[in-house]
């Protein structure tokens, strides 16, 4: 049963509001306040409807909110909320895509000091007067990890995670891309214990210097909903990522909008270690020259790792298929792959990278 069929009247008065509260249960209220109460009897008048799948009166309803305000306010925000979730897809995830990522990992540290830390210990931020980002943004070359790390945080958390895709936004046209995202961000604003995620920020908020009118009110919209959504009292997280951090608008990356901006890149051999060590533990493994295939990965984003793993994994598989015995990944293996790929990563990638991280970090 929709919200929208049940005829709730919403062009009363104040007085109007305040008579017919009066009229039904009894209770007197200022008319200033009556048609706050109303639109909640009303509220409460659906909620009742959708679980009972009959229509119950407003009288009912009236006496009932009355009664149990506090509860009746709190069960129709929960089940608005579950609504929300359900429309956009929100996901779960375990601890463990957390422990994929290497201590040693310079964006692992960041985060855990400026967010996790803040918000799984709250009594102790609230002591030294340590106010936990709200808005954040990755930035880095494509495959570095951006998405993986956005889901590891919702993960350890065990937050909602929701991605919102530039493309989800566009459904209806370039023209309606503001009115979309301002409609999205009031769901999402609903919400609490919630990461919600960005990818390919740019494509929603470029540089307005040289952008079309279309392009500088979707920017000029994304300006508008970030304060709006830092100043919701729910425990949200917001977190944009960008492989083209240069291509954002200036206004969107001084201090006030995002509180942090953090640059995601490629990986040590430490780090390696750590992403090797996971997917190897979830092959059929046979000898392996682990130290070599460090080395030869260099260059390898966590996507590529995990693409490689997949061939290795897939190649294997036939194999055992085809020759009806046990067939496990070597090193051989693992470089006839890699001979077929291209990392994503190359000196120059990395050298733009570096100069990135100096102007626009801020963490």
């Amino acid at each position: 049963m929709k919200e929208s069929n049940l005829n709730i009247e919403e062009n009363f008065t104040a007085e109007e509001c305040a008579s017919k509260i009066f009229e039904m249960a009894g209770a007197k209220f200022d008319p200033e306040i009556a048609g706050e109460i109303w639109a909640k009897v009303q509220q409460h008048k659906w909620l009742l409807s959708e679980r009972l799948q009959r229509d119950v009166g407003a009288r009912t309803a009236c006496i009932d909110f009355l009664e149990n305000m506090d509860q009746a306010v709190n069960e129709y925000l929960s089940y608005k909320r579950k609504d929300v979730l359900n429309e956009m897809g929100a996901q779960t995830f375990g601890r463990d895509i957390w422990d994929t990522i290497s201590d040693s990992q310079p964006p692992k540290q960041l985060v855990n000091r400026r967010i996790i830390l803040p918000l799984t210990m709250e009594d102790l931020s609230r002591k030294h007067g340590v106010s936990p980002p709200r808005a954040i943004i990755f930035f880095g070359p494509p495959g570095t990890g951006k998405t993986h790390f956005v889901k590891a945080i919702a993960g350890v958390l065990s937050w909602w995670y929701i991605e919102i895709a530039p493309s989800m936004l566009m459904e209806d046209g370039a023209d309606k891309v503001g009115a979309n995202l301002r409609r999205t961000m009031e769901k999402v604003r609903q919400l609490q214990d919630a990461v919600i995620f960005i990818d390919e920020f740019e494509e929603l908020a470029p540089c307005r210097d040289d952008a079309d009118r279309v392009d500088k009110c979707i920017t000029n919209e994304f300006l508008k909903q970030v304060p709006l959504f830092k100043n919701e009292s729910q425990r949200l997280l917001l977190v944009c990522a960008t492989n083209y951090i240069r291509h954002l608008d200036a206004a969107l990356l001084r201090p006030g909008r995002f509180d942090c901006i953090i640059p995601v890149g490629g990986l040590n051999a430490d780090e390696r270690k750590s992403i090797l060590d996971y997917y190897l533990a979830r092959i059929n493994v046979g000898q392996v020259d682990f130290e070599r295939l460090v080395a030869e990965t260099a260059r390898f984003t966590p996507a590529d790792i995990q693409y490689l793993f997949e061939q290795v994994a897939q190649f294997a598989f036939e194999r055992e298929v085809a020759e009806s015995r046990d067939c496990k990944v070597t090193t051989a293996d693992f470089l006839d792959v890699m001979a077929k790929m291209r990392p994503t990563l190359t000196d120059e990638i990395v050298e733009e990278f570096e100069k990135d991280s100096v102007t626009y970090s801020r963490v």
